[in-house]
């Protein structure tokens, strides 16, 4: 796990299949904000392909987050074409031949710790690129 994110402890995991609907295997929170990890899973192997991060902070400190939170950027959100990942992921997955993704969410602005979601993607992205000289391959960019 990624140092940055060990602080988080509202935290959950998924595994989707290209089988499994993302409405209904998506565990995270309607409400709050923070990061998801993506991995693709072959057997015991797991690769880290996506970060992605949902949540503004403003400048009196507070939370802005979007009508749906985590859930609906990890299910809704645009991926691929400008296709909502409920639909781009699966689609992905057949291309490259991803038997399952474990996803990852952290809630990084609660009281106990106020992590600003975009900055905490920024630090993974970040370690990523210094261990493996460029982003996970499903980021486009950052």
């Amino acid at each position: 796990m990624n140092k940055e994110l060990e602080k988080f402890k509202v935290s959950n995991s998924f595994t989707f299949t290209v089988e499994d609907s993302l409405e209904q295997a998506c565990n995270a929170p309607e409400s709050g904000a923070g990061v998801f990890v993506v991995y693709a899973v072959e057997g015991d192997a797991k690769e880290l392909i996506m970060v992605g991060s949902t949540g503004t902070v403003q400048n009196d400190g507070t939370l802005k987050s979007k009508n749906g939170g985590l859930y609906d950027k990890i299910v809704n959100g645009h991926q691929f074409a400008k296709t909502g990942r409920k639909y781009s992921w699966p689609a992905q997955m057949k291309l490259e031949n991803i038997t399952a993704l474990e996803v990852v969410w952290y809630e990084t602005f609660t009281v106990e710790v106020k992590g600003i979601p975009t900055t905490v993607e920024g630090q993974v992205l970040q370690n990523f690129l210094d261990a493996n000289g460029k982003l996970p391959k499903w980021n486009v960019a950052f």
